[in-house]
């Protein structure tokens, strides 16, 4: 079944610019999304999405009410939103394996109960610019063609990616917006910035840098945050890299080094000194080999669990 545009089939392959073009409401959804201004967004309530993972939940949900992620330069982060039963998907794509990871959006959120019932699914891409090495277009007309794959209709609501998502400032290129959140409540998705990105930032971070593939990381059933247990090979070089500048880690561990927030080289830093005193997970991080349990609090704050069976 087709990827649609208030109710119209698109026509791919198109750059982003042009199905905009194409379909003025998407255009005018994009225009107001980027004139926003930036939301802090506390950790009440909140369940922040990392690079390659996937978080998937409904309004029925009494711990989680926001699913966001930022720090996406030539990433994309993609809602996939369910009207009847409200289940929403929250994802930071990448472009590792795109092929794989929208029918791994698709099954989260078919997962859920009444995903049959009255209403449609829509989708929502936000990110990317237009960078030197066009690594933000490939990730669009991937993301863009394989929903068009899939064998529901998918309803395209909102597309603010690459060359709609960019601003140029002394010839150099930007992302206008780095960060969503989504009310799960409300379905309201707005610009937004986190000061929390845990639990197990590091390790989550660790995961995504040694080229673990995308995962889901949340049982809406159990309102759990379930993290590993993850295995990796030690990182290639790692005291080399920790003994760069920080000019050396920007310009070869990003694949966008003038577009990054300024914690970027800081962010790499920590997760390389957490992959040289973890070289392999499995006996020092996640003991009996138990995935790391995290549930919300009454203060709407993720605490550790402890995990099944100890």
């Amino acid at each position: 079944m087709p990827l649609l545009v208030d109710g119209r089939r698109v026509r791919l392959p198109q750059s982003a610019g042009d199905l905009v073009r194409a379909h003025p409401l998407l255009e005018e959804r994009a225009r107001l999304l980027r004139g926003q201004s930036v939301q802090q967004v506390g950790p009440q309530g909140l369940l922040y999405v990392q690079q390659r993972e996937l978080a998937v939940t409904s309004p029925k949900d009494g711990s989680v009410s926001i699913l966001g992620s930022d720090d996406a330069t030539t990433c994309h982060i993609v809602v996939l939103r369910h009207t009847g039963n409200g289940a929403t998907c929250l994802t930071h794509c990448d472009g590792s394996d795109t092929k794989a990871e929208v029918p791994l959006i698709m099954n989260a959120i078919k997962s859920f109960p009444d995903h049959t019932q009255c209403g449609r699914l829509e989708a929502h891409l936000v990110g990317g610019f237009n960078d030197d090495r066009q690594l933000s277009q490939k990730l669009t007309h991937q993301l863009l063609s394989e929903f068009d794959r899939q064998e529901d209709d998918i309803h395209l609501v909102t597309l603010c990616v690459t060359e709609l998502n960019d601003r140029e400032e002394n010839e150099s290129h930007f992302p206008i917006i780095y960060g969503i959140a989504v009310n799960i409540k409300t379905a309201e998705i707005y610009r937004a910035s986190f000061q929390d990105r845990g639990p197990e930032e590091e390790l989550r971070a660790a995961r995504a840098l040694t080229g673990g593939p995308m995962i889901s990381i949340y049982d809406a059933k159990t309102e759990q945050l379930r993290i590993g247990p993850y295995s990796w090979t030690p990182f290639p070089h790692v005291d080399f890299w920790l003994q760069q500048d920080d000019k050396q880690i920007l310009e070869n561990l990003s694949t966008s080094p003038l577009a990054e927030p300024p914690h970027f080289v800081e962010h790499i830093r920590s997760t390389l000194m957490f992959l040289k005193k973890h070289p392999s997970p499995a006996n020092t991080l996640f003991p009996g080999n138990k995935a790391l349990l995290y549930k919300k609090n009454e203060d709407g704050l993720w605490e550790k669990i402890s995990s099944p069976g100890s």
